[in-house]
């Protein structure tokens, strides 16, 4: 099965940026849909943003013009850099990949935004 290997999570103050890495053991190649989820303590986990296909790109609401989802090939990473952080930004972020019909989740990388 795939495996993904996440990176980049911390704490940061309001307003500071972080960029999170999601490295799979199969080639991005063969990964039709790549995405990023969070689920805060209490809440449900969200969608954050997904790649689907190759050029469809959705984004939540609430990160519109702060996150941005890309993928680079050359080095077989999934990346979501992280703007004007805010506190309600705190979660646990989730990689997600569709490999031949099924979904493959990353252990998780903390991202807590504090003052």
């Amino acid at each position: 099965q795939v495996q993904l290997v996440e990176s980049g999570g911390g704490l940061v103050h309001p307003g500071g940026s972080l960029r999170l890495s999601c490295v799979p053991s199969e080639s991005i190649s063969t990964i039709s849909t790549v995405a990023w989820y969070r689920q805060a303590p209490g809440k449900q986990r969200e969608l954050v943003a997904e790649i689907l296909g190759i050029a469809t790109i959705n984004y939540a609401d609430a990160v519109k013009g702060r996150f941005t989802i890309s993928r680079d090939r050359a080095k077989n990473t999934v990346s979501l850099q992280m703007s004007s952080l805010k506190p309600e930004d705190t979660a646990k972020y989730q990689c997600n990949v569709l490999y031949l019909g099924e979904f493959y989740w990353g252990q998780g990388t903390q991202v807590t935004v504090s003052s």
